[in-house]
């Protein structure tokens, strides 16, 4: 099975090159790597084109933010199975996409762990996210499966549709949201950390943006037929909390 990785940037000069080294090892020889750059104005193109070799596909045009850069990702990826690896993020070790298409075994997707590092070091762990144990009921409380560990046969691209451009912040959710509830899919937990993210993202870069992500979940959760209130939403945090003892 060919696995699309799709990496969208913009001016990550700083951190790019340890996200194409983390494809680039891989052990899964069946792998296209997508680029979308934002029209970068720092050494981004650059440093993505001394990868020639490891990246599939190079895009650097200006686009409508984040998930419109994605979208166009989605477009052009032509593999079995679609992921998204954050231009500040490295898979958690060179079998992970070995294993994940082991794991998918007849599943519509696959998903995992993620751990939150120091923005500078990435053997400083901050923060585990765990998606065990998940199940549909989480969604009203603005909870899901680590988006960046999520790995999911094309045709629920195709049958989701595209990521929502007038979110900010909470499109992945809503995305998520959408394929779950697509008919007859099923996906898969692996219960191992798939992604090391550093720390510093929109979605958890203030009040500001957690109000704006909230509310746009509750749009969304809203929009697909999910009952959830302000209420539900602000009781996912001493979960969140846990995440920072349990590392």
């Amino acid at each position: 099975m060919k696995v699309s990785i799709i990496t969208v940037c913009y001016n990550s000069g700083k951190t790019i090159e340890d996200t194409l080294k983390s494809v680039q090892g891989q052990t899964y020889p069946n792998i296209e790597y997508i680029v979308i750059d934002g029209k970068s104005k720092d050494d981004t193109n650059e440093i993505v084109k001394s990868y020639c070799n490891v990246v599939s596909i190079h895009v650097s045009e200006k686009d409508d933010g984040l998930y419109d850069a994605m979208n166009k990702g989605i477009r052009l990826a032509t593999g079995d199975i679609i992921g998204v690896l954050n231009s500040d993020d490295i898979f958690a070790n060179e079998t992970i996409i070995a294993n994940i298409v082991e794991a998918i075994n007849g599943a519509s997707g696959v998903y995992g762990d993620v751990g939150f590092y120091h923005e500078d070091d990435f053997s400083l762990k901050k923060r585990h996210y765990s998606s065990k144990g998940f199940n549909m009921s989480k969604f009203s409380r603005g909870m899901m499966p680590a988006h960046p560990s999520l790995y999911v046969l094309r045709n629920c691209y195709e049958d989701a549709g595209f990521y929502r451009t007038d979110f900010k912040i909470a499109s992945d959710f809503d995305m998520t949201l959408r394929m779950f509830l697509l008919p007859n899919v099923s996906f898969n937990y692996i219960e191992k950390e798939i992604v090391k993210m550093r720390l510093g993202g929109v979605s958890t870069s203030g009040l500001k943006s957690n109000y704006t992500l909230n509310s746009e979940i509750l749009e969304s959760c809203k929009d697909n037929g999910i009952k959830a209130s302000w209420l539900s939403i602000l009781s996912k945090y001493p979960e969140k909390l846990l995440g920072l003892i349990f590392k």
